[in-house]
């Protein structure tokens, strides 16, 4: 099955009337979603700035790519989120992951466990905020999370669900995002170990999804963080200068499905190749490119 294009955007915020404006612009250029980050750094929190830019916009969809599991007791999250989907008319998206900065857990004085900690109750999570968004009476007895006769109000505008999108980088974070997620984020956020072993390929990991997913692939929107979208009649120079700052040669900057660069025809063609090539249809892009992609985006989705 092919999907749809889908284009988001993500912002940090700074001023009401700059974060606003930018909204607005967002839903006016044609992006289907507007998503935030959640770091502990220079930026407005998430839920508060996307119901702040619900508040000036109809059609757009709001997002969090992706809020750290660690940060919230899942009771209160899925309240809040339920809450949002009702004031919004059903245009919320939850993103969640695990956590992965560790900057963040040393400044807010929070214990970085391991992986295996961090996913297990990222699990807990998504369950109880799965039977909360369904408007159950959630009991629920885990390691991490224990919930008692609680009521799911308010139930979610969205039927049948809420969609929930799980990023990850790992197979065992794939695999799970692959079981439970409408939507999986594969990232890109590898690095290289001098001496470790070579990072997982894209196509590896789109396969590790495929795998853990198996007959529910179909149901499953692929995303990923288009970080190096550049709309440019000088891609020589452009990637050039994207190798430069990755410290990567320009040949293996160009392999990687975050970087599309070239004039709006080519930039298409990449989307078009990614999309049959692996069946990623969900590309977000950087708030400086907000602008400069919107022919893209125009062009893809067929505006």
């Amino acid at each position: 099955m092919t999907r749809p294009f889908r284009f988001g955007v993500v912002g940090t915020g700074s001023t009401a009337e700059e974060w606003q404006t930018f909204a607005r612009k967002a839903e006016d250029l044609g992006y289907s979603t507007l998503g935030v980050q959640d770091h502990f750094g220079k930026q407005f929190a998430p839920l508060p700035a996307l119901m702040a830019a619900a508040a000036v916009t109809s059609r757009l969809r709001l997002t969090t790519i992706v809020l750290g599991n660690d940060f919230r007791h899942p009771v209160v999250l899925a309240k809040d989120v339920a809450t949002m989907d009702v004031l919004t008319g059903g245009r919320i998206e939850l993103g969640l992951g695990a956590g992965w900065l560790q900057a963040d857990y040393q400044q807010a004085g929070m214990a970085y466990d391991p992986p295996g900690k961090r996913l297990e109750r990222l699990a807990e999570s998504v369950a109880i905020c799965r039977a909360f968004f369904a408007g159950e009476t959630v009991s629920y007895q885990g390691r991490h999370f224990q919930v008692r006769d609680l009521e799911g109000f308010p139930k979610t505008t969205q039927h049948p669900r809420l969609p929930i999108m799980i990023g990850g980088r790992q197979r065992r974070m794939l695999s799970f995002a692959a079981q439970e997620a409408d939507i999986v984020g594969v990232s890109l956020l590898d690095r290289a170990v001098p001496g470790g072993p070579k990072p997982p390929s894209f196509e590896q990991k789109v396969r590790w999804v495929r795998e853990a997913a198996g007959s529910r692939i179909d149901h499953i929107e692929l995303h990923i963080n288009a970080s190096n979208l550049v709309v440019t009649d000088n891609a020589s120079a452009a990637l050039d200068q994207i190798a430069g700052r990755l410290g990567v040669p320009a040949e293996e900057a160009l392999a990687s499905p975050a970087v599309i660069v070239g004039n709006v025809d080519a930039c298409v063609e990449r989307l078009c190749e990614l999309r049959e090539r692996y069946g990623v249809s969900y590309f977000v892009v950087r708030e400086q490119a907000l602008e400069s992609a919107a022919p893209v985006v125009a062009r893809a989705t067929g505006m």
